[in-house]
């Protein structure tokens, strides 16, 4: 693939909300929220493309510069996301998950070996290693989101998980004060004007 079209990246990113609340600490909460919908029809999706579903990886360390990046492997990325975003929906709603969404992690935390290797060079002598050929980079990309995602539905956090509660953004969260639901100050700030404008007008009639 190309170096990323920094044109491409710039006018798509420039779109997106702020990372919500807990993304610093889980990577899989920034990648669910990776697509995201706005007011007035608009929205955005940061794996649209390989160049900016390139970009994200390499925003979040999730691989090297020269990874080679093709449409099929940002298809990979949209689809497993779609399955996380699946698994998060069913938290947050208690309802049951997709059989597909949750064997679809499962397959992706399955598909990189799990325990550092063991190297050993004149060097650095033996050293125990994170081996990924460039080859395999999406696959384990894709293993650390869907370990991300496991740890976040099943560790204590998940009780935080949440959507936000401003209409139409469909983007996830966890809340870190109060009762608040909203992802983004600007998704707050709305939220607060349509109860303020559904109050004037209550009142008016």
């Amino acid at each position: 693939m190309r170096d990323v079209d920094e044109t491409v990246l710039t006018d798509i990113t420039r779109a997106a909300l702020p990372p919500a609340p807990g993304a610093d600490r889980y990577r899989c909460l920034d990648f669910a929220d990776t697509v995201a919908t706005l007011p007035s029809g608009q929205g955005y999706d940061l794996l649209a493309a390989p160049e900016t579903a390139k970009g994200w990886l390499l925003t979040h360390d999730l691989a090297a510069p020269d990874v080679r990046l093709y449409e099929f492997c940002a298809g990979r990325m949209r689809a497993l996301r779609t399955h996380v975003r699946a698994l998060f929906t069913a938290r947050v709603d208690g309802s049951t998950p997709p059989e597909a969404s949750l064997r679809a992690v499962n397959d992706a935390l399955t598909a990189m070996p799990s325990a550092p290797l063991l190297a050993w060079d004149t060097a650095q002598g033996p050293r125990r290693v994170e081996a990924h050929p460039t080859d395999q980079a999406v696959n384990h990309a894709l293993a650390i989101l869907a370990a991300d995602a496991a740890d976040l539905l099943t560790g204590p956090d998940a009780e935080l998980l949440a959507a936000c509660g401003s209409a139409p953004c469909d983007r996830f969260l966890l809340r870190t004060h109060g009762r608040r639901h909203w992802c983004s100050t600007r998704c707050g700030d709305r939220a607060r004007a349509a109860r303020a404008y559904a109050r004037r007008t209550g009142a008016s009639e």
